[in-house]
């Protein structure tokens, strides 16, 4: 490998954070069966053990913006990776219900971290012709612990070693501590913060000399600040970036993707399916997963994040809608419970081309390098209380208002979703994160632009 070409080791150890996330929120799904009766859970316990690594994550989120900011990209990864390693281990060893909460919380915090810096760190390493894709190994990391959490699971259903499940996790969680290590700070970050020197032996061992300088030069123009707070965040001509970014975290949980992940045995059984039947469509349902993923890391430098954005809205809306129609229409008939198998395969398949790893590419994109920690880690919060309030409302949703239904209230967010990409959100393919940032301040920049002149006068 030419020492001018990128490393592709670092883009692996930046994104290795993704499969922390994917593995402890897909392997209490099956671990939650085995430690019912040992930990004494009951139905609300259950839902706190599962849900409350959801509250660390938004917590995580809150805060890892700004600790990023201010400490750079690389010790945040390193905080986060030692935050797995604490909770892994303590929710393998737990005694009590109590101290399962507590761990699962200490998880969900370097959740949180990974999940705002992660996506932050690879956009800012990434050249701009391949940043879409390079962006996109967060989210192919997610779904690939997702996978393996599945996989383990299974392999430890026959003897229900729950305990081993959860504990299989320290394995990624040591092996990102020990990589960061070796990784360089993000040269946006070091200059920054003053620290051109460092920023341009980074470029150039990323880039190659030609390009060094020009991006530098980029940087430094696009560069307003050493820092900016949520005062910063809601300035006029970043408003709109914020409104985009928030908007796209909720709403790529809230057109029901979670359900699918967290609760396909329980959909698939509620159609009819056998356990063993079910435990087995949700394996086919993280392979798919795996699968298209690396399909849109193909095509998002291609193709571009809005085009796809749209179109698998308009995918994933009319899956859901054949699937109400199906069982409204045909009840408990074994053409209604395939149908559901069928479609519930297409939300995924549309799902892991288009909103799984476009958001978390595009959300650091939005941002200007001022606020581009704390911007990404408010929408990173945004996230993940959507993903808890979808987790947490789906049971009792399901029970009330029957699969049909509550599904087809999935598909009318989704037509939500398909609106607001088509009138508020940017495409950014192709241009360089400064690029962006200049975009930005020229189309919603007025204010901004006034007063200079008023300084001026």
């Amino acid at each position: 490998m030419s020492k001018n070409r990128p490393n592709s080791w670092l883009y692996f150890f930046g994104a290795l954070g993704g499969v922390l996330y994917g593995y402890d929120t897909g392997v209490i799904s099956g671990a939650i069966l085995f430690m019912k009766e040992e930990l004494g859970l009951n139905a609300f316990t259950e839902g706190l053990v599962v849900s409350s690594i959801l509250i660390g994550a938004m917590f995580g989120s809150g805060f890892s913006g700004k600790l990023t900011d201010r400490f750079g990209r690389r010790k945040a990864i390193m905080s986060a990776a030692l935050l797995f390693c604490i909770g892994g281990l303590g929710t393998a060893l737990a005694p009590t219900m109590e101290y399962m909460v507590a761990f699962r919380i200490v998880l969900g915090l370097a959740v949180g971290c990974s999940t705002t810096i992660v996506p932050l760190y690879l956009s800012e390493l990434a050249p701009k012709e391949s940043r879409g894709a390079l962006s996109s190994l967060n989210q192919l990391m997610i779904t690939i612990g997702i996978l393996i959490s599945y996989l383990i699971n299974y392999a430890f259903s026959d003897t229900g070693a729950w305990r081993w499940m959860l504990g299989l996790g320290l394995v990624p969680s040591i092996a990102l501590l020990i990589g960061i290590f070796f990784m360089p700070e993000s040269p946006r970050w070091l200059l920054a913060k003053g620290k051109e020197e460092k920023a341009r032996a980074v470029l150039n061992k990323m880039r190659g000399e030609k390009r060094v300088e020009q991006e530098i030069t980029e940087i430094k123009n696009a560069e307003q600040q050493d820092k900016g707070g949520l005062k910063e965040l809601f300035e006029p001509w970043v408003r709109p970036a914020l409104i985009a970014g928030l908007g796209l975290a909720f709403l790529q949980q809230f057109i029901g993707t979670n359900t699918i992940i967290y609760y396909a045995p329980k959909t698939f059984t509620n159609v009819g399916f056998e356990d063993s039947a079910a435990i087995l469509g949700t394996v086919g349902i993280g392979t798919v997963n795996v699968l298209m993923t690396l399909v849109a890391i193909r095509m998002i430098d291609r193709i571009g994040r809005k085009p796809l954005l749209l179109v698998g809205n308009a995918g994933m809306v009319i899956s859901l809608i054949v699937l109400s129609a199906a069982n409204i229409f045909f009840g408990d008939t074994t053409g209604a419970a395939w149908t559901t198998v069928i479609c519930l395969g297409i939300f995924i398949v549309v799902f892991a081309v288009s909103w799984g790893p476009i958001v978390w590419v595009m959300l650091p994109e939005l941002f200007p390098l001022h606020v581009r920690g704390i911007g990404t880690g408010v929408s990173t919060l945004m996230l993940h209380a959507g993903n808890l309030i979808v987790t947490l409302s789906f049971p009792p949703l399901l029970e009330v208002m029957g699969i049909s239904y509550l599904f087809l209230c999935y598909a009318v967010i989704g037509i939500a979703a398909f609106l607001f990409v088509f009138f508020k959100v940017t495409e950014t393919k192709g241009k360089s994160l400064e690029e962006i940032e200049h975009d930005l301040k020229e189309k919603h920049g007025g204010s901004l632009k006034a007063e200079s002149r008023a300084a001026e006068q």
